[in-house]
């Protein structure tokens, strides 16, 4: 199957953002890929994002930064409020210390119509479709596909199997066995898109409610309704999943009275046609992979949500393979070595760094909530909040940047 430059045949698994990026990047590379999906059309929707400079600095040199934009409002304000409604000032993503690149807020939806606008029309998509079996052998992965709609199944070989099928991955269990790799950190998230501004703030304006255990968010965009996001911790993750979701999270932020405020947020959570409610977890490897597999995204690492770093890390992932594939003609193993050695110390930092974000999205219990106040304040102070940032774990984005982009 591969030609003499030892370019081959690819599935990759997954049209979500790493599964595009690594197609196009792949096809940039002479390969030919082919994408599979389980869903039954390519999705359009999406909710907040920040895509921040790794992630930009992989968007452009793959030739999709300018089609994915920047809904980053111009006057963005950013405002911590109780349930009574009073307000102080807050501080938005772009805020945040050591910043090198001004990050992006965006839809989902953004990046993946930029990246899928960069996907030759000739690029085979097959939708409605699974992997359900996964041999290798010394000249190939073979990988029998199942059509969800006819039933139909096909085995085919390829050259590489990627796995960028998000964080419950067929591909991983299909290819590095049934161990969980999933670590739950034991809180939940619910989100969705609102279809207007909540009452009484601006098109420009966010909010954030913060208390012990749980919090409430909506994210303003550019000439774009905010979407809103509920995070909270819980003993029991099941337990969350056997009622409605709302009823779950109107729970976690009980038994004190709601007031007008969170309530209206309860109600457009509600009344949203479409939402995801789910529980956080990273996904952690000794290895992203084996033989002719490899895992990229949050099938591999899953940074989560509190990092702020998936949309970047799922580009750079898959933009950093092509390139490494690229390099390393006909070596194959070598190839995916080298790019797991580059990307590891990275998805390493930014797991670390979840664990503090997190602090920052929702602070576990009352200590935590007086030291995310603080933290909130010292970084609203130019000096010491430049300071912070060289203080705070994990690389800054400037380090990011140049020790996985910049290859």
């Amino acid at each position: 199957m591969k030609d003499a430059a030892g370019r081959g045949r690819a599935l990759v698994v997954g049209l979500g953002i790493a599964g595009i990026a690594t197609a196009v990047r792949l096809r940039q590379a002479g390969w030919e890929p082919v994408l599979v999906e389980r869903a039954a059309a390519r999705r359009s929707s999406g909710y907040f994002i920040v895509l921040f400079g790794t992630g930009i600095a992989s968007a452009r040199r793959l030739g999709v930064l300018e089609a994915i934009g920047d809904r980053t409002h111009p006057q963005l304000a950013v405002y911590e409020v109780n349930r009574t409604g009073r307000r102080t000032p807050g501080v938005a993503p772009g805020e945040l210390p050591n910043l090198v690149t001004r990050p992006r807020q965006l839809l989902r939806g953004d990046i993946e119509q930029g990246l899928f606008s960069a996907l030759p029309a000739d690029v085979e998509i097959r939708y409605s479709t699974v992997p359900t079996r996964i041999t290798q052998d010394d000249s190939a992965a073979e990988v029998t596909l199942h059509d969800i709609a006819s039933g139909a199944t096909v085995t085919e070989r390829f050259d590489l199997v990627v796995g960028a099928d998000g964080m419950r991955s067929t591909v991983r269990k299909l290819a590095f066995g049934s161990e969980d790799y999933l670590h739950a950190l034991n809180y939940m998230i619910g989100v969705t898109a609102l279809d207007a501004p909540i009452e009484g703030f601006g098109l420009h304006e966010g909010l954030t409610l913060a208390e012990p255990g749980r919090s409430a968010w909506t994210f303003p965009f550019h000439r774009h309704a905010p979407s809103l996001l509920f995070s909270y911790r819980t003993d029991d993750v099941n337990a969350e999943f056997s009622r409605p979701a709302i009823e779950s999270i109107r729970a976690a932020f009980g038994p004190q009275p709601a007031g007008p405020l969170l309530e209206n947020l309860f109600t457009r959570f509600e009344q949203a046609p479409q939402y995801l409610f789910d529980s956080v977890h990273q996904v952690k490897m000794p290895r992203w992979h084996h033989g002719r597999v490899v895992l990229v995204g949050d099938a591999a690492w899953c940074v989560t949500l509190y990092a702020g770093m998936g949309a970047s890390s799922a580009i750079a992932g898959g933009e950093l393979l092509g390139t490494m594939l690229q390099r390393h003609p006909g070596d194959l193993p070598g190839a995916l070595r080298e790019w797991e050695a580059r990307m590891r110390p990275f998805i390493h930092a930014e797991q670390n760094n979840a664990l503090v974000m997190r602090t920052l999205f929702t602070p576990h219990d009352r200590k935590e909530q007086i030291m995310r106040t603080v933290m909130l304040r010292l970084m609203q102070a130019p000096v010491i909040g430049s300071a912070m940032g060289r203080i705070m774990p994990g690389p800054d984005m400037k380090n990011k940047e140049l020790d996985v982009a910049a290859v």
